[in-house]
Order: C-alpha cells, then structure tokens, then sequence
C-alpha cells in the first residue's frame, strides 16, 4: 500500500496585504513592496484563499528544512510591510565622547577610542538609521537589511588588541520590537 505523504504549512495574509506567486513572490502592503526569489527544490508555493501555501511530497530532511526557511522568509515579509522592524542600540563611551552620524547610505563614527580617522558602517538596503543623543535606532521593511545594518554598526566599534573588560566602549544591541 502506497502513501502519498504531503507535508503542508499555511501562512495567513492579513488584511490589506497582497501576495503574488509566479516565480518570484512579491508582497505588497500598507508600507511598501518586497519581492524575492525562492530555490525552494521540492517545495511548491501557492496560493489559496487568503493563505499562502507550502507544500512537499515525500519529504526528506532538507526538503523539511527548505519549508520552514521559506515559510519564516514569507512571513518576515509580511510583517515587515504591515508592521516594520525596529532595532534600538546605545552607544556607550567612557573613555573618549564618540560622535555619531547618520548620512544616506553609511554611518560615520568619529573619535572612537580617541582615533583620528572615523570608521565608518555601511547602511544596508532600505534600512534607516537614526541618531539622537546616546541611542541609534536602526527600522525598516527588510528584516535582513535592518539586521544586517545593526551588525555593521557593532562590527564598526568593535575593539582588537585591548583588554574588553576595560575597554567596554561601542555601539551595542538594547532591544529588538
């Protein structure tokens, strides 16, 4: 006896968000577009009613895996364009008053640890990056820029050659909404 074993995951589309599956799968919502490509292998995206649909037949181990990584993508879009992302960092100093600022497409750290030249972070895609006083906040649709922008800014300030217990200056995560 033969069983067609399918395994299924359902991801709801909330209210005033639109999603198109051809070969890329586009989002669009309340605060803008996102599009991507899936290599999704044994895995099938469509879409049902007010459902996006991932299914599998005969799954192996990582056509489990790609299912899940697919479903967490396509989520994360959705609530990137209905809600958006917010990480909030502090900078924290105590030996040299570092100054930071946010341009368009990088952020520039000066008289860090008393250098002359500032480092400097790249602002990745769509990422925003705003500075007042002591906290940065880093928000956006993208989960992967904004996260990706927040680890530029702490590898920036990262300190080489110094004892770390002493030397604790940096910009650093505080919360994530």
């Amino acid at each position: 006896m033969a069983l067609a074993v399918v395994l299924r995951e359902e991801i709801p589309i909330p209210e005033g968000v639109e999603v198109t599956i051809d070969q890329d799968v586009t989002v669009k919502g309340p605060k803008g577009e996102l599009k991507r490509r899936f290599k999704q292998g044994n895995v099938t995206i469509k879409q049902e009613d007010n459902l996006v649909v991932l299914e599998t037949r005969f799954p192996k181990k990582k056509d489990k895996a790609m299912l899940g990584t697919i479903k967490s993508h396509i989520s994360n879009m959705i609530q990137g364009l209905t809600e958006g992302f917010t990480y909030k960092m502090k900078i924290v100093y105590a030996h040299f008053p570092m100054t930071v600022k946010a341009a368009k497409e990088k952020v520039t750290i000066e008289n860090f640890l008393g250098e002359r030249y500032p480092r400097t972070a790249k602002i990745v895609g769509s990422a925003q990056v705003k500075v007042q006083g002591d906290e940065v906040t880093v928000t956006g649709v993208n989960k992967e820029d904004v996260g990706q922008t927040m680890a530029n800014l702490e590898q920036a300030t990262k300190i080489k050659g110094r004892d770390p217990r002493v030397f604790q200056d940096g910009i650093y995560l505080v919360a994530k909404e």
